[in-house]
């Protein structure tokens, strides 16, 4: 009977420590991609953002702009729509917002975004073919969706050789991505905006649909193009892939219609989440 005790003392000692070796392995892992615990939701903004059907965003010269490569002038219009400013319900909606209000968001080959609060800014571009996106944004970064809010055309920039060429049909079905971007801390980690461009497409029930997938494995649909809001994302790393399907959801070709982005949740709260972005 004794043999028996110790020998069950041992084998309960080494499953103790392995258990704890096990939890400490998980709770060291912080960088991991998908470890959470808790249910991921995706859905519709439900405070209504304010209108803007008559906003305009407009680019001098036609659909390619001809430029030396390095850096760019541009120099966009903007009509009944006011960038400096606080839109309307900020602060009411519990996503980030920029302090510094409402902008232009440039997006040039779907890479991560740059926020402009003035009509007229400069960039670098690199000697090549370039898809640039620019639209109209409210303060908490999600954009303004009519026919006239937004800027797409191709960018030749230097002399490019044949293997630095594009050629892309921009009246083709197009999805550009815009949010969620960067590090979210404090409050504006419990509702984080999910916004994208479409270009030369629709969405519908019956027809083109927008797949979300996080973390590699939780899959959500989106069938109507209107703003949405992430919850329940753990804290540190999450990657968001956004893909352009048709009705059976098949994968629409394009250079821009599948993309994917890493986000960073944080708790401190010292700095908020957007005031630059």
């Amino acid at each position: 009977m004794k043999k028996i005790s110790l020998l069950t003392l041992v084998l309960s000692l080494i499953l103790v420590i392995g258990c704890k070796q096990e939890g400490k392995k998980d709770s060291e892992n912080t960088d991991a991609v998908g470890v959470t615990d808790t249910l991921i939701t995706v859905t519709p903004l439900q405070i209504e953002s304010p209108k803007f059907p008559d906003a305009t965003l407009t680019h001098p010269g036609g659909d390619v702009i001809e430029v030396p490569a390095g850096t760019v002038d541009f120099n966009f219009t903007v009509e009944n729509y006011e960038l400096g400013v606080q839109s309307e319900n900020a602060g009411e909606n519990g996503l980030a917002n920029s302090a510094n209000g409402q902008h232009i968001h440039y997006i040039l080959d779907n890479n991560p975004y740059s926020a402009h609060y003035e009509s007229k800014f400069s960039k670098e571009i690199s000697e090549g073919d370039h898809v640039l996106l620019a639209f109209l944004s409210r303060s908490y970064h999600e954009s303004v969706k009519n026919t006239n809010s937004f800027v797409v055309k191709k960018i030749r920039a230097g002399n490019p050789s044949e293997d630095q060429q594009m050629d892309i049909d921009l009246s083709a079905e197009h999805l550009f991505y815009s949010r969620p971007k960067g590090t979210y801390k404090g409050e504006d980690t419990k509702k984080v905006l999910l916004d994208f461009f479409l270009v030369g497409t629709e969405i519908g029930e019956e027809g083109n649909k927008v797949t979300v997938t996080i973390n590699n494995n939780e899959e959500y649909l989106i069938n109507e193009w209107v703003p949405h809001v992430i919850e329940g994302l753990p804290m540190g790393k999450n990657k968001i892939q956004l893909t352009l399907v048709d009705k059976n959801l098949e994968p629409i070709p394009g250079p821009f219609n599948s993309v994917s982005r890493t986000i960073t949740l944080e708790e401190d709260d010292k700095m908020k989440s957007g005031n630059e972005m």
